[in-house]
């Protein structure tokens, strides 16, 4: 495997001249998680914008995604296994996802492929034709951001713009998780364009629930429980959608982590959200997420302040898994 250089610039020249040698071979899909959300969606398709032959495509759309792509006209294509990938391809890159699980479907064997990643931990298996791009930034769309500014600067039109914007923003939580060079990546997004930063974000937060939805969020705060787990405080309940926003909700309230859990056709999903108090006194939401996947199964990950664990545990024993994780943890002073 070709790992990513060590700074800055060398890893994008390396991404850059990995990116010019596929397309000259064959297609190139920009594969996202099967999440569809608007991190992996906008690096995907801003990514794809670059060159005729790279084509954004992935399993699903979530729910900010497919309004923000259906606005701007954006181009994806959902695919549902290999058999949908072009013939000739000269490699595959794959946006945002900590392991091949994550794009929910197999990729086919003996291409060489390019993961851009952010998450703490992956689980991916490379070959020596393979590369890796891994950056410890807020979203993936920062290194595509990055990208495009340094090696192909025509590609960032108004759309892209919004894409990449949309992609930081939801992924840092609104800047609360970010690192200060997302602000200056932003700044690099927004200048020179026309947008309107302000309306930006309202447009993109303004997404409509329906009353099913709403009346599952309202359950779902009325099941909420709070718990002390050795130095931390913790508010959990669940629902059957919408579990992101219940946990942001949740974590309103003032404890220093919120966890929601949903139960599906025998899967179990939790989904956890902590305070950037938290995170900075020693907090990982990924390091646990990781560690219930090892103990009982099922795939986990994210960032130290926002991540998820999916398997085919009943919903009791992947809460109590979580749980203990978090009262093993010492709270550091900060």
């Amino acid at each position: 495997m070709k790992r990513s250089a060590s700074s800055l610039s060398d890893s994008l020249v390396t991404l850059n001249n990995w990116i010019e040698q596929a397309c000259l071979i064959g297609a190139v899909p920009v594969i996202t998680g099967m999440n569809g959300d608007m991190d992996t969606v906008g690096s995907a398709i801003s990514l794809a914008a670059s060159h005729p032959n790279m084509m954004a495509c992935g399993l699903h759309l979530g729910r900010i995604s497919k309004r923000v792509c259906t606005e701007l006209g954006a181009p994806f294509k959902k695919i549902t296994n290999n058999s949908d990938l072009p013939s000739n391809i000269g490699g595959i890159i794959i946006v945002d996802a900590a392991s091949e699980s994550q794009i929910g479907f197999e990729l086919p064997e003996g291409i060489p492929k390019c993961i851009i990643d952010h998450h703490e931990s992956n689980s991916w298996q490379f070959s020596s034709s393979d590369l890796m791009i891994k950056m410890n930034v807020s979203a993936t769309t920062e290194i595509i951001a990055k990208y495009l500014i340094n090696h192909s600067h025509s590609t960032l039109t108004e759309p892209v713009r919004k894409l990449l914007l949309a992609g930081l923003i939801t992924d840092s939580g609104r800047f609360k998780h970010n690192s200060k060079d997302s602000f200056t990546t932003a700044d690099e997004i927004l200048s020179d364009s026309k947008i309107d930063y302000a309306n930006f974000v309202e447009w993109l937060e303004s997404s409509q629930i329906n009353s099913s939805e709403r009346g599952s969020l309202l359950n779902g705060l009325q099941r909420s429980k709070a718990t002390e787990l050795g130095e931390w405080s913790i508010i959990h309940s669940y629902c059957g959608t919408l579990e992101a926003r219940l946990a942001g909700l949740l974590l309103g309230i003032g404890h220093d982590i919120s966890l929601v859990s949903r139960s599906r056709d025998g899967e179990t999903r939790l989904t956890a959200r902590a305070t950037k108090k938290a995170t900075s006194q020693g907090l990982s939401l990924a390091e646990i997420m990781t560690n219930i996947a090892e103990q009982i199964g099922g795939e986990g990950g994210g960032h130290a302040g926002a991540a998820g664990w999916t398997g085919n545990v009943d919903r009791i024993t992947a809460e109590s898994s979580f749980m203990s994780n978090v009262a093993k943890i010492p709270r550091e002073s900060s």
